[in-house]
């Protein structure tokens, strides 16, 4: 079959191998598809690979030969899934590749937000402990986390290893589940939301972004977080507003925020969030150590054995 991925630099920026792919036919690979090319180039495929080129309804109307589209993501909003199964289209994911690489960044943001690691490291290679007249400084308040507690919107795969490295930091774990969750782990409270925002010392977000999620960090939850709590979202931008967020960071009415997703990627310049005090900002990288990247092209590839095996698994359409 005719394959095409039609955006995998960020999959694969160069230390990966599409060799696999290319072995169950012929393959197109393309770093980068802006929406104006996306037809062009997918028109001979009966195999798509994505990441974020969108396929929504009128793309997948125009391409009649189309049988399957992979996702090479946990998340699928960028297709237009109704459309696809009318079509009889496969559509499928990758669930569950990058949870400890999510993980492990989410604390990388609580201990800069807590230690300040990297600022100091900066202070000290310009000057500022050669100049100082004591033997140590430091700049900001230093945080310890035990004992604090750390609240967990979301817990699934990722909310659950948060959880596991709170409580290795003696923290104690309170989370808002949903109601299909029905178990929790020893020493895991549940909490209602507002309830959570009021009591936690760090608010994680670890959620998916539905019509009912988005902006669920507002102006009101804002308001019940103690003015020495932190925020941190790992998971998706539109959870937060985000004028919000930026007004309580500026008036000091949190203590900051550790945010890996924006609601636009790459943001815009008049973002308030990429001037707004006490806040540390990266660009979307959480899911991307090598080990998490290489998880992902396995299965996104063994998903596209399995279609043409006539046994398709992580559908999701």
């Amino acid at each position: 079959m005719n394959i095409v991925v039609l955006d995998g630099h960020t999959l694969n920026p160069g230390d990966l191998s599409w060799e696999e792919l290319k072995a169950l036919g012929q393959c197109a690979i393309y770093e980068r598809s802006t929406p104006a090319v996306v037809l062009k180039r997918a028109a001979d495929a009966q195999i798509l690979v994505t990441n974020k080129a969108p396929l929504g309804r009128e793309e997948i109307r125009a391409l009649p030969n189309l049988r399957y589209i992979g996702v090479t993501a946990t998340g699928y909003n960028i297709v237009d899934v109704a459309a696809a199964r009318e079509r009889g289209i496969v559509v499928t994911n990758v669930p569950a590749y990058g949870t400890r690489s999510v993980a492990q960044h989410t604390f990388a943001l609580l201990l800069e937000l807590t230690q300040h690691a990297g600022s100091h490291s900066q202070s000290v290679r310009a000057g500022a402990w050669v100049r100082s007249p004591d033997w140590c400084f430091w700049e900001h308040p230093l945080v310890e986390l035990d004992g604090l507690t750390m609240g967990i919107v979301g817990f699934g795969r990722i909310g659950r290893a948060v959880g596991e490295l709170a409580q290795a930091f003696g923290m104690h774990v309170i989370a808002a589940v949903s109601p299909r969750t029905t178990e929790l782990p020893r020493n895991v409270s549940s909490a209602g939301l507002d309830s959570l925002f009021s009591a936690a010392d760090v608010v994680s977000l670890h959620c998916p972004l539905t019509d009912s999620t988005r902006h669920l960090v507002n102006a009101a939850r804002l308001a019940r977080m103690k003015p020495t709590a932190f925020l941190l979202n790992t998971s998706r931008g539109p959870l937060v507003d985000e004028a919000a967020l930026a007004d309580v960071l500026n008036a000091g009415r949190i203590a900051g925020a550790g945010l890996d997703v924006l609601s636009a990627e790459p943001p815009r310049p008049d973002n308030p969030l990429l001037t707004a005090r006490n806040c540390i900002i990266t660009p979307h990288q959480a899911w991307a150590t090598r080990a998490a990247r290489a998880r992902l092209m396995s299965v996104a590839i063994s998903n596209v054995r399995s279609f043409l095996e006539g046994k398709a698994q992580n559908i999701v359409s």
